[in-house]
């Protein structure tokens, strides 16, 4: 499958078309309107791919939380689009206690994914008169993006990493894979599975499941029983692959501005111009299409483009104003909420730029050349730094730097010398005074991430591709290691020692692919793929936006092939350093419950 173009939405569009199907279609009545009821969890999926005008559109005049106490409105029938969980099942329950009290006329159950069979039997005995259906849909993951996915399980990281929780991770994991497949049965994939084997066991553990699963899901899945290996590969890491993209400031523009700036569910909260500049809310999303175009790219090109697009619209509407006559006037007032929304999704992204623009002018500007210096080990005339401590001292002397912002430098430092000696860490974290989060350095090491070595045994950085001959801004000569992870897959050149096969991988993707390719023109293995191929990315423990920018840019690069990504959760630099201070924080178990238990 070719790269989804934006207007379409990819997986977004995908989920919607997967909903419609399954639920609004599978209970449709000609000219019956029904109340739908949906949990924490799908009531974000549903908010993640639709809107109201598309609720409505399939006759759903009502949208309530089953959580909550309703009134009853015994004349309507009800969907129930909920997660097999206990409490949302007892919700359900709760609406049909008795024929009488029933709030609905009728229940039509969708659960997002395997119910077991305690539950079922619950439900079963509780309210089965009033179910006229009960299907599992299979779709247990946010598209966030058109190409990127989350499960939404934050937690997820202290599960997977902490020393606390070595020995009860498997839980996660199992639901991690269920989630997972959820996904590949959502793109009718049943893809060849491979895992990083270093730095931890996690990836391991995690593709085996997903192949067990995988392979009882078609199994088990009527419509599609038997189905073979897709034209797809899904390969598993460990967060620890790449530790210097979760913490470098990024200066392309979405991963800037929510590295930089308070944007919390999506949202950027602005002040009008003027001096009573009212606080307005936008959310970045891909209904925008100003923001599907710059969110890629550098804050230098953004900040060229935006006042550029605003002089377009504006002189288009001078255009149109034209002479004053009755039929123009009418023309104009037709064309002016067009032209009013354009200019506001202007002015949004313009204060987003400025507001990352003043941050970067204060202080990160020269932290970026340090921390390019130190993740390259290059300086911009592509010398190679002898002094990594040389460079990093301007950093951690300079006041006007937080301790969050010195950390990260210190980390890119450890990751740059792959570890450093106890007394030198000891001396940086006292002579920076950030004893209280000194964890936020050393508990990398739970992540597989060297941190505190011997002096004689520290080990050579490892080679990257040489990207020295593309365009690039001196303080972005920085590549996330996972661009180069998917190139080398679409152009089969994945070492089988570093990334075993749990499966037989299809033979476009596997040695024997590469093997045949000999004998026909070079591009072959690629035209083979042409049809129908698809490579899934999962990172367990988060990505970074940066991350997600590469999925875009691979798929652009290598029309033949669709790249989608995806974790437990989306993380900036801020956030990752907090959960992986927690990582040896003694917490309850109800502050680590996992969403499905």
């Amino acid at each position: 499958m070719a790269p989804a173009a934006s207007g379409d939405r990819g997986l977004k569009s995908l989920v919607w078309q997967k909903l419609k199907t399954a639920v609004f279609d599978d209970c449709r009545k000609e000219e019956e309107w029904k109340i739908i009821l949906l949990d924490d969890f799908t009531t974000k999926l549903l908010s993640s791919c639709g809107k109201m005008t598309d609720l409505l559109a399939e006759g759903i005049t009502v949208v309530e939380n089953v959580y909550k106490n309703r009134e009853p409105v015994p004349n309507m029938k009800a969907i129930y689009l909920i997660t097999p969980t206990a409490k949302s099942v007892d919700g359900l329950i709760n609406d049909f206690v008795s024929k009488s009290s029933s709030k609905y006329k009728a229940a039509y159950v969708y659960f997002t994914d395997f119910c077991d069979d305690k539950l079922f039997n619950k439900m079963k005995s509780s309210c089965s008169k009033a179910i006229r259906r009960c299907k599992e849909i299979n779709i247990n993951f946010f598209p966030y993006e058109s190409q990127v996915f989350t499960l939404d399980v934050p937690n997820a990281f202290y599960r997977c990493y902490s020393p606390i929780m070595e020995k009860t991770n498997d839980t996660v994991m199992e639901q991690i894979a269920e989630q997972i497949v959820t996904l590949c049965a959502t793109l009718e994939e049943n893809p060849g599975v491979r895992y990083r084997s270093k730095p931890l066991d996690n990836a391991s553990k995690l593709a085996q499941l997903v192949e067990k699963k995988l392979e009882n899901y078609y199994e088990s899945d009527q419509r599609s029983q038997g189905k073979g290996k897709t034209h797809s590969q899904l390969l598993i890491i460990d967060r620890g692959f790449d530790p210097v993209s979760t913490v470098l400031h990024e200066l392309t523009f979405q991963a800037m501005a929510y590295d930089l700036l308070p944007i919390e569910n999506d949202t950027y909260k602005y002040k009008t111009e003027g001096a009573s500049g009212k606080e307005r809310e936008a959310i970045l999303e891909e209904d925008d299409d100003l923001w599907v175009k710059i969110r890629h790219r550098h804050i230098a090109d953004v900040l060229e483009e935006i006042p550029k697009l605003m002089k377009e619209v504006s002189s288009k509407r001078k255009a149109t104003e034209g002479k004053l006559s009755l039929s123009n006037l009418a023309q104009l007032m037709k064309k002016m909420p067009h032209f009013r929304k354009q200019i506001t999704k202007q002015v949004v992204h313009l204060n987003i730029a400025e507001d990352c623009m003043s941050k970067f002018k204060n202080n990160i500007e020269k932290l970026c050349k340090v921390e390019q210096d130190l993740a390259l080990g290059t300086d911009v005339e592509g010398q190679k730094v002898k002094d990594q401590m040389r460079v990093l001292l301007p950093v951690l002397l300079n006041k006007n730097h937080d301790s969050y912002d010195k950390i990260r430098a210190i980390l890119l430092y450890i990751f740059s010398t792959n570890g450093t000696t106890q007394e030198n860490l000891d001396k940086l974290i006292q002579n920076v005074q950030i004893e209280n989060d000194s964890d936020m350095i050393k508990n990398w090491k739970y992540l597989g991430v060297p941190v505190v070595i011997a002096a004689a045994s520290q080990q050579r950085r490892s080679s990257r591709k040489d990207r020295s001959s593309e365009q690039t801004f001196q303080l972005s000569r920085w590549t996330p290691v996972i661009k180069d992870i998917m190139e080398d897959a679409i152009e089969n050149k994945l070492d089988s020692k570093d990334w075993p096969y749990c499966s037989q991988c299809p033979a476009p993707w596997n040695g024997s692919g590469a093997v045949s390719a000999r004998n026909k023109p070079k591009t072959s293995y690629l035209d083979d793929r042409k049809s129908g191929s698809r490579l899934i990315v999962f990172v367990i423990g988060g990505i970074t936006y940066s991350e997600m920018r590469c999925a875009y840019e691979v798929s652009q690069a290598y029309k033949s092939c669709e790249v989608i990504i995806g974790s437990t959760n989306i993380v900036t630099p801020r956030r990752l350093l907090d959960d992986v201070k927690a990582l040896t924080v003694t917490k309850s178990k109800d502050t680590v419950f996992f969403k499905n238990e």
